[in-house]
């Protein structure tokens, strides 16, 4: 087990040291639906059959598509990547004027719409996330979409504490790190916001992975130096939004 976990935070090292060498320069949405009551299974039939092979047609890269585990508001959440800002502009514009999708939109909502609002966050990697791609670990993962709102000024001593410590002992304590984004300059939050999604083998796992990271000494120390440096807690209080989710069975990352 120990020869495992050593394994694991060296290939996550060489892994990090390749991100920070070619760090990534694309642009990343998430975007949030709301599907209107009833219709959440066709937007997934929608996406599955039309959605994202024309969103690839128009240059667009389709990274993972999930659901709230409670999902009350009929959520599906997914993210998409760019070269640059400008070409999403140009994809999504083609995307929408393109004769196919507005066939398979107007088909999909003869009894009515599919979605009731839609939520969008503009965002880079950081440069010390790993590769930001499809990733297949099994139809059972359970993924964990995880906010933080820094306290005044500390954003840089949250991303130093990740990158230095947190994303080692997560990878120690068996949680999967996948993508860890800063929002763009212009979006609300960017200097206070990091999002982040890890993979676990179930909800249980995750518990007594955190509970076993938040024991772990070298977690304690690490924490208690850079608070110091921090002038306190390096987020507000309520800062810390963790949201449990399934990959749908059309995501490429699952």
């Amino acid at each position: 087990m120990k020869f495992i976990s050593l394994l694991a935070i060296l290939m996550l090292a060489a892994t990090l040291s390749a991100s920070a060498a070619d760090q990534d320069k694309r642009v990343f949405e998430m975007r949030t639906y709301y599907a209107a009551p009833g219709k959440l299974d066709e937007l997934h039939a929608r996406f599955r059959d039309h959605t994202m092979s024309l969103f690839e047609k128009h240059g667009m890269t389709n990274i993972g598509y999930w659901v709230p585990i409670d999902n009350t508001e009929n959520k599906l959440i997914y993210v998409l990547a760019y070269p640059s800002r400008e070409a999403r502009e140009a994809s999504w514009k083609d995307f929408q004027a393109d004769e196919d999708w507005k066939k398979a939109k107007e088909q999909s909502e003869l009894n009515g719409k599919l979605v009731d609002k839609v939520e969008q966050r503009f965002m880079s990697a950081t440069d010390f996330s790993p590769e930001v791609k499809p990733s297949l670990g099994g139809d059972d993962r359970v993924f964990e979409l995880r906010t933080y709102t820094t306290t005044p000024g500390n954003l840089p001593l949250l991303h130093a504490r990740f990158r230095d410590h947190t994303m080692q002992l997560f990878a120690k304590h068996g949680m999967t790190n996948l993508y860890y984004w800063q929002l763009l300059p212009d979006q609300a939050g960017a200097d206070n916001t990091l999002i982040y999604m890890l993979a676990h083998a179930s909800e249980e796992a995750a518990k007594a992975s955190f509970e076993a990271f938040r024991s772990d000494s070298d977690w304690i120390a690490a924490k208690m130096a850079s608070e110091q440096k921090g002038g306190g807690s390096l987020t507000v209080p309520d800062g810390v939004k963790s949201v449990f989710l399934k990959a749908t069975k059309y995501s490429p990352t699952r």
